[in-house]
């Protein structure tokens, strides 16, 4: 790895995705902005003064297009951080073929073709890198009600992520990934509303629930899980891959 670390994230235009590109940039990388709302991807990238691009992680040629815009512009690609996901609930018996389709094509088929992109890039350039894919604790855990089809995709992350780190890993590429717990973001607010209808209580109510669920005793913040993504992007975790780091303050234990 060159002395210029460039990074892409995904799905950074807010969120976990946006704390992850300002940790990284904070820790001296280039990080490349990308989300599927270039509005979004462009004020980041404008607050970090580096540069966006507009991807739907789902699409194998937008993925390959900018890890090549990437290497051809910086010579470089050493960190992928596959971050860029979506959620639904519903009752187990309630959820739509369309939900169900979503998620898993959003949440497990992106890291895998951003994955195949990046290490392709990587492998190309022949100095190893890093990937980084957000899971979650509900890909280690199915008591999750009312995400079934969520949890199913980010338990096919974590599979994917040590199928990925055991192929990468003679080419000097390490594949990990995040497993964050209740963390406050756009995503959650829209989760509180829906379990919320669901369960007949208040969204403030269910803010209760999974705070108490918490050993650490609040909801997380986006910048806890950037920071152990940084982590893992860094020198630091030099010897760690195919791993499913927990980041949920103790929400879930294994």
């Amino acid at each position: 790895m060159s002395d210029e670390q460039i990074a892409v994230v995904t799905g950074a235009g807010s969120g976990i995705g946006r704390a992850i590109a300002r940790e990284l940039t904070a820790r001296g990388m280039t990080v490349v902005v990308t989300d599927l709302d270039p509005a979004l991807a462009e004020a980041v990238a404008s607050e970090l003064r580096t540069w966006s691009r507009p991807l739907d992680v789902t699409d194998a040629g937008q993925a390959t297009e900018t890890a090549e815009a990437v290497v051809q512009r910086h010579g470089a690609l050493d960190v992928w951080v596959s971050n860029a996901g979506v959620s639904s609930m519903a009752p187990f018996v309630e959820v739509t073929g369309a939900q169900y389709d979503h998620n898993l094509n959003v949440n497990l088929r992106g890291p895998f073709v951003c994955g195949q992109a990046a290490a392709r890039a990587m492998i190309a350039l022949g100095r190893g890198g890093r990937i980084v894919n957000t899971a979650s604790m509900a890909g280690k855990q199915g008591r999750v009600p009312y995400l079934a089809h969520y949890v199913a995709s980010k338990f096919g992350v974590v599979g994917l992520t040590q199928a990925m780190a055991f192929e990468l890993a003679p080419h000097g590429i390490l594949v990990n990934c995040v497993c964050p717990g209740f963390v406050a973001t756009p995503m959650q607010d829209r989760e509180l509303e829906w379990e919320a209808a669901i369960r007949g209580i208040t969204p403030e109510e269910v803010k209760r629930l999974w705070v108490a669920d918490t050993p650490l005793g609040r909801i997380e913040e986006p910048e806890d899980v950037a920071r152990v993504v940084a982590f893992l992007a860094g020198p630091d975790a030099g010897f760690m891959t195919g791993e499913a780091v927990a980041v949920n303050g103790g929400a879930f234990m294994d």
